[in-house]
């Protein structure tokens, strides 16, 4: 497929992006136009969702911060089932990066996620400015009191912060009926489900399995930070979600001894550094030291300095 030389995320805001398709598919002429709609102010999002709602559609809604993969792209496959109509949103969030984090260095690829989304059938991409979601003076923030004082969130204080005030403001841009996020953002997941349930939002979270390369590296756009060389240690972090699952389908209770073990194993690999090793419960996220049903392994470790990879298992 070849895009329109005019793809630009913020010459055409509210036009059609015309694709042209080299492959005929379901009867269709190989030489017609196919659309996918770009659209850059939430007021033309917004006005886009009411005429959508206004006609019956339903829509659903995949939120992304770019950079496409194949994991991104499972979300919007899971969401076409949930949905007539299909929106995604890119926008490198602000508000949930720290000081010394890599908002500025964050991977961008629009042309490239605009064609892999127009590939999946995704109908319209919400591309906005940081402007327009954050303009000057902006002050008001949606914040949790529990779920954020786990895992990530102590680690990246203000980072959940952040993503619930995005998920919110995008939620009340696009309208949606449904919205779809992966669970390898374990805690991501549980506040955007709080947050939603707490607010009385009209909008069903579902959640999608994590995807893996064939190595059983979980996708993540941070990926490409890794070299080659650092791919063993990365690969650490899946080989101790099966170390534990083993240990404790033989009977080990003992939360303590599991990630001692698994932290050994991530310990003697070069170029990691643990953030955190966790077993918890998975509806509250606090630690368990016993295990006597069904827990969240959860891993956040820096490989090489840069890469910052997160997994986890419900075991």
């Amino acid at each position: 497929m070849i895009f329109n030389s005019c793809l630009n995320p913020t010459a055409w805001p509210g036009k059609c992006v015309f694709v042209k398709n080299s492959h005929s598919a379901c009867g269709m002429n190989e030489n017609k136009e196919a659309a996918i709609k770009i659209i850059n102010t939430p007021e033309q999002m917004q006005q886009h969702a009411d005429a959508l709602r206004c006609s019956g559609k339903s829509i659903a809604f995949v939120p992304t911060m770019g950079c496409l993969h194949e994991g991104h792209l499972s979300l919007i496959r899971i969401a076409k089932i949930h949905g007539d109509y299909t929106v995604l949103s890119i926008f490198v969030n602000p508000a949930q990066f720290g000081a010394n984090e890599d908002f500025d260095s964050y991977p961008k690829q629009f042309e490239k996620d605009a064609r892999a989304a127009e590939a999946e059938g995704v109908d319209t991409i919400f591309a906005p400015e940081k402007e327009s979601l954050y303009g000057n003076g902006y002050e008001t923030y949606v914040t949790l009191e529990n779920l954020p004082h786990h895992l990530c969130g102590l680690f990246r204080p203000g980072h959940f912060r952040g993503v619930a005030t995005v998920v919110t403001k995008l939620f009340n841009i696009v309208k949606p009926h449904a919205a779809v996020f992966g669970e390898k953002d374990f805690q991501q997941l549980a506040v955007i489900r709080r947050m939603t349930s707490d607010l009385n939002l009209d909008v069903k979270i579902i959640g999608a399995p994590i995807v893996r390369e064939p190595d059983g590296l979980a996708m993540s756009s941070r990926n490409i930070y890794l070299s080659d060389d650092q791919r063993p240690s990365a690969l650490s972090l899946y080989q101790s979600l099966l170390m534990a699952k083993e240990m404790i389908g033989k009977g080990e209770t003992r939360a303590a001894r599991i990630i001692e073990k698994v932290s050994r194993h991530i310990e003697s690999l070069p170029e990691t550094e643990i953030d955190y090793v966790t077993l918890s419960d998975p509806d509250t996220l606090d630690e368990v030291e016993t295990i006597d049903g069904t827990v969240l392994l959860a891993l956040a470790v820096r490989v090489g300095g840069k890469c910052r990879l997160i997994d986890n298992m419900v075991i």
